[in-house]
């Protein structure tokens, strides 16, 4: 994870833990701050109270129709082969 944004989608998607060594090898350990920073402001423009509140947000088993979303994503990767 590099962003604050990148650990907002793995936490949406069920993350309890992100990983981000790449990120502080990069950057430094001033990239704590940043990220956790950014998160914090991502959470309160987004009126989350919390990560846990956030944390599996975006799972398909919270979706009101899972197989919907299955479809358009097999239609999406079917018109994305190419032969």
């Amino acid at each position: 994870m590099h962003t604050a944004l990148d650990v907002v989608k793995a936490v949406m998607a069920g993350a309890h833990a992100v990983q981000v060594v790449s990120a502080l090898l990069q950057k430094g350990p001033a990239q704590l701050k940043s990220l956790r920073d950014g998160l914090a402001r991502w959470l309160e423009e987004h009126e989350y109270e919390s990560l846990a509140q956030m944390r599996g947000s975006m799972n398909l088993m919270k979706s009101p129709d899972p197989t919907a979303y299955e479809r358009a994503n097999y239609i999406q990767i079917l018109q994305g082969w190419k032969g």
